[in-house]
């Protein structure tokens, strides 16, 4: 079914994301895909991370321990950008493209009246993608 599955991380909320990472380690054990948790970080130090490299080893260090938890491969890709908030979108988008996956899975929230301003990344991302997007509430 699915070879390849693309996980957007928030390492920040990762207590937000549970329902999405558990459809995403359970869809990647029953299919047998490898999955590859990605995170778009700042240049500059956050109050994750000093610098990228950090916030790159961190993220290796999430995605094993999701790859453990669902028996599934894992891997990780962390992303420096110069402002995450403006460019996650794009930079989602190539990166699925870049690792070839078939399947997205990320976590949204539920929709509100900002939403009919600023359009939400999961919709974003679904509505340009060319994998299957699954976006968990």
């Amino acid at each position: 079914m699915f070879t390849h599955i693309m996980v957007p991380v928030d390492l920040t909320h990762t207590d937000k994301i549970a329902r999405a990472l558990e459809t995403a380690g359970l869809l990647g054990k029953t299919t047998g895909a490898k999955i590859t948790y990605v995170g778009v970080t700042a240049e500059t130090p956050t109050g994750l991370a000093h610098n990228p490299q950090e916030y790159a080893a961190k993220l290796a260090e999430f995605a094993a321990t999701q790859g453990t938890a669902y028996g599934v491969t894992a891997d990780a890709r962390a992303i420096a950008s110069h402002d995450p908030t403006v460019d996650l979108n794009d930079t989602l988008l190539k990166t699925a493209d870049a690792l070839q996956a078939d399947c997205i899975v990320m976590a949204s929230h539920i929709p509100n009246i900002t939403d009919h301003l600023w359009p939400s990344h999961g919709g974003t991302v679904a509505k340009r993608a060319h994998a299957s997007v699954f976006v968990v509430r």
